[in-house]
């Protein structure tokens, strides 16, 4: 069955949701409204982290995610929304998932006096980004950078890889001081929540979270819960209020050290036997 608040004729994209145990996906359909305030609302967000000056973009992943641009799964959602803000945008990796040695150095030869943005999911930027640079005893040039990057940890805890020794392990092999992680999720695309200097998430102006206790009713600040997201965004389909199956804590409100206001949080993890998901749709290598 389809969700949808506005008539089928007036849908222009429809992304899928990721998953790894056989269930059939989600579809979200987007109208133009829609797709336009999530473009709008991204740009909003971010440009808080990297400026609103389009910057030349390096997109940890390949180009081939992104070619069926009417149909397409989170991670192409994600890369065509932040592919809005940059220029020049460069796929490091083939269509086989090889890092592309050549294409990457010409890049940064290109842009070596310029400011960069790069974006990645974060499990993709370990295991096809930073491990084969790391195999290869390679050195990037790329201390002029901002990373931003977002999608499940599991398999990075898996290998003892948390946010500091991630960030850290990219410095060492391309030089990146400034590598924000941010939370979100496909069905409510747009309003994401970034990380700040201070290591927090942030509500925005267009979202919200709140933590539940297991009877739903609402938890105290610093307390463990499950993270219910909401957002401003959704007009072509019933999306503004989303359970998560990830645990988190609110660490407070409007006095952040970075000086954002807002709801700053973090989260701990899927709650256990939650289905594996994320935006880098759970990537395997074959």
């Amino acid at each position: 069955y389809d969700l949808l608040s506005v008539d089928k004729s007036q849908i222009i994209k429809t992304m899928t949701s990721s998953g790894t145990t056989g269930r059939s996906v989600s579809k979200i359909f987007l109208d133009r409204i829609t797709s336009t305030n999530q473009t709008k609302v991204l740009t909003k967000i971010v440009s808080s982290f990297i400026g609103t000056k389009r910057l030349p973009m390096l997109v940890i992943d390949s180009k081939s995610v992104v070619e069926d641009r009417n149909l397409f799964s989170a991670r192409g959602a994600g890369i065509l929304g932040f592919s809005m803000l940059g220029y020049d945008v460069t796929y490091a990796l083939d269509e086989d998932m090889l890092l592309d040695f050549d294409a990457v150095e010409e890049f940064c030869r290109k842009h070596k006096d310029e400011s960069i943005l790069i974006f990645g999911f974060t499990f993709m930027i370990w295991e096809y980004f930073y491990k084969k640079l790391s195999i290869a005893s390679k050195r990037l040039a790329l201390e002029n950078s901002v990373m931003i990057h977002g999608g499940g940890w599991k398999k990075l805890n898996e290998e003892a890889v948390d946010n500091k020794t991630f960030k850290r392990l990219l410095e060492d092999v391309c030089g990146i001081k400034k590598v924000y992680n941010y939370y979100g999720m496909v069905e409510q695309t747009g309003s994401i929540f970034m990380e700040c200097e201070a290591g927090y998430l942030h509500s925005s102006i267009f979202s919200d979270v709140t933590v539940l206790q297991t009877d739903f009713s609402e938890c105290g600040m610093h307390e463990t819960g499950l993270m219910q997201l909401s957002s401003l965004l959704p007009f072509s389909y019933p999306g503004h209020i989303i359970l998560s199956e990830d645990t988190g804590e609110i660490m407070g409100e409007d006095d952040c050290s970075c000086g954002r206001l807002g709801k700053y949080f973090k989260v701990h993890g899927r709650v256990m036997d939650a289905e594996i998901r994320g935006c880098s749709d759970t990537y395997e290598s074959i």
